[in-house]
């Protein structure tokens, strides 16, 4: 069978953290005459060599080429290229890992695309990944019509022809940035790349030691030469105007102004961030024109524009102010309307603890900015203005898989207010109501069993910042807060407070024991009755369907039995008939069985009450903690037993003492 894709994984002295990434691979849906590994071990002093060689040993579809240390990550990538036989070749880093279809589904999605590059997409765990590029699957895209250049780790896949064909490779030698140029020139080059949003494909992680070569501080002087080379290949593959300015502006944007800018900049040694700025400066003076200060949001246009002015002291003042800002939400309503949670919420964001505010100045809307008069005119000398517009503001909220950071957008409405601040200031509030279907939440799927975390995302005049929903909320919230039964198969989205901040977070499919101590806990005892041979129970839980499994209570006492029984749930009362014949003259313990996807079966949690059934078969529902009723007093007519005779008393002395001392010797 050919060799579909074959996967180049540059290695060299991973630790434990090339355990992960050949888990991934053994568990991928292509079958292992499909495609193909080649670990190039770059020189590795630790046990890395005798791991790879036993795993080549145990897969015959897995390969390792041994070499000298190169010193740097190109070779041995270069190397894997020139062993590859697969009609794919994707490139994987040691310390990443990927999903289990991944090859699979990007290898299909290139086929049916007649892809030159595959790009699937990434969750980063403790490291920023591209967002807006994974939002939708995109079969056609290019550097024009989708921003595919905010993606330039190699972490893809590309047609092995496609790097013969134009002898691609990446630079020989110790260097940085050799990705950027690389993949640059892949995009450019390449007669169709095709995206796959829907799938997660690809784990970017951060080592526990923070030891990724792409955390680690780097030369300036070095750094901004690689960079001028990812430069030139857009030069020399591009002409002069609209795109090529974009396609600068992201090297502008992300790898030059972000870097000088708030607590990233801050956090610097002051030595280190003026060499640095100004090697920045001397790329930015070089290589780019307004043109390309205009494809960059307002404020990333302020401080390009203090960069070409050589005004770090400003820059730096504006990177303390900066610093302050922190997004905020309130969460102002949920419900759970046919199966859907619909989310209300506000957010907006505040400096230093007040609410942002911007300036009004006639028609203009302007930015706040802590400027001096020297960086104001030098702004003003190069047509950059402090316009605001907040018109274009947005949120987004994500929901977020706790253990694997898969992400995915839910839709949202959003509404734009003004608040009057004095002064000729106002604020901006920007309420917004998102609507979250488990059933097809993750692209049209359901999401996975887990815990999924909702983030809200503010994006404004160029500041796109993160939080937590659901620390701050209205008084009513927590009454709406219930469970759910959805899909079909059913099983349990239960929403819930994290411990300490409270924010808001949905176990799926009862991934943990939250059902008790989170929604059952909200049940009044004393709110539950029996009515006849019916036992209600106020229980907050919403039935988004009525067929499927049911929803099922069980009365059980240790040693005696377990009795089961259908429960009818209605708005919030969970009733089921009592099997009166078995409880009778007895306590039960009460449990409900919620049905579970992922188990197959219901799972079945305690309830805050037992019901006790007298000799009549009259039953009543009390709260479990309750103490067992005492036995009633004897009447003053009975008589107490006579004591028993001393000597009696005086032998079980005895017994006991014969008894205690035989144990201890």
């Amino acid at each position: 069978m050919t060799v579909k894709v074959s996967v180049v994984i540059a290695v060299y002295n991973p630790g434990k953290y090339v355990e992960d990434c050949v888990s991934s691979l053994l568990r991928q849906s292509l079958t292992p005459d499909e495609f193909e590994v080649f670990f190039v071990d770059d020189g590795s002093t630790d046990e890395t060599p005798a791991r790879l060689d036993q795993l080549a040993a145990e897969h015959p579809h897995f390969h390792v080429i041994h070499q000298e240390s190169s010193g740097w990550s190109g070779r041995p990538r270069n190397t894997g290229i020139d062993a590859a036989r697969g009609e794919y070749v994707m490139f994987v880093d040691h310390d990443d890992w990927l999903g289990d279809e991944a090859l699979e589904r990007m290898y299909d999605y290139g086929k049916a695309n007649d892809a030159d590059v595959v790009v699937g997409k990434m969750a980063g765990i403790g490291r920023p990944v591209p967002q807006e590029l994974f939002r939708v699957n995109r079969p056609r895209a290019t550097v024009e019509n989708a921003p595919l250049i905010d993606s330039l780790t190699p972490h893809k896949m590309f047609r092995r022809e496609f790097l013969n064909e134009h002898t691609m490779r990446f630079k020989e030698g110790r260097r940085r940035l050799e990705d950027h140029v690389f993949v640059a020139e892949a995009y450019l080059r390449a007669k169709s790349v095709a995206v796959l949003g829907d799938y997660l494909c690809y784990y970017h992680i951060t080592r526990d030691d923070g030891s990724n070569a792409g955390f680690q501080r780097f030369d300036p002087v070095g750094y901004f030469t690689n960079l001028r080379e990812a430069l030139d290949v857009v030069e020399s593959l591009t002409e002069p105007g609209p795109l090529r300015d974009k396609l600068y502006s992201r090297w502008l944007r992300n790898e030059m102004v972000e870097r000088l800018r708030g607590t990233r900049l801050l956090k610097l040694p002051e030595d280190y961030a003026e060499e640095l700025f100004r090697e920045i400066r001397g790329v930015v003076t070089e290589r780019f024109g307004p043109g390309v200060f205009a494809r960059v949001a307002p404020t990333q246009r302020v401080v390009a524009g203090l960069i070409a002015a050589d005004l770090y002291q400003d820059i730096r003042e504006l990177a303390r102010w900066e610093a302050g800002i922190k997004p905020t939400g309130s969460l102002s309503s949920l419900a759970w309307e046919g199966g859907r949670l619909t989310i209300g919420f506000d957010a907006e964001y505040e400096v230093d603890g007040a609410p942002m505010t911007f300036r009004r100045d006639g028609d203009r809307d302007l930015l706040g900015l802590p400027l001096s008069d020297k960086a104001l005119e030098a702004l003003t000398g190069q047509d950059i203005t402090l316009e605001a517009p907040v018109g274009k503001s947005d949120v987004d909220l994500v929901v977020r898989h706790r253990d694997d950071a898969t992400q995915y957008y839910l839709p949202v409405d959003c509404d734009l207010r003004r608040l009057e601040a004095g002064e000729g200031s106002f604020r901006q509030r920007i309420g917004a109501r998102a609507v979250l279907d488990p059933e097809t939440a993750a692209a049209g799927a359901p999401l996975a069993k887990g815990i999924w975390d909702l983030h809200l995302r503010i994006k404004s005049c160029g500041w796109s910042k993160e939080t937590r929903l659901g620390a701050v909320r209205g008084e009513d919230v927590e009454a709406q807060r219930v469970a759910a039964l959805t899909g079909e198969p059913r099983r349990l989205v239960l929403p819930y407070w994290t411990d300490g901040p409270g924010n808001l977070s949905l176990d799926v499919d009862q991934h943990t024991g939250k059902l008790e101590r989170e929604a059952v806990a909200l049940m009044d005892p004393a709110a539950a009755v029996v009515d006849g041979s019916t036992v209600r129970l106020p229980l907050p839980l919403h039935l988004a369907a009525d067929n499927g499994d049911p929803v099922r209570l069980r009365f059980e006492r240790k040693n005696v039995g377990k009795f089961a029984a259908d429960a009818v749930v209605d708005g919030r009362t969970v009733s089921a008939p009592l099997p009166l014949e078995q409880l009778t003259g007895l306590r039960w313990a009460v449990r409900i069985g919620v049905p579970s996807a992922a188990r197959g079966e219901a799972r079945w949690t305690r309830l805050p009450v037992d019901v006790v059934v007298d000799a009549t078969g009259a039953a009543r529902v009390i709260d479990r903690h309750t103490p067992p009723a005492k036995p009633a007093k004897k009447s003053a007519g009975q008589q107490k037993p006579a004591p028993r005779p001393l000597w009696r008393r005086a032998a079980g002395r005895l017994k006991r003492a014969l008894t205690n001392q035989h144990k201890k010797s």
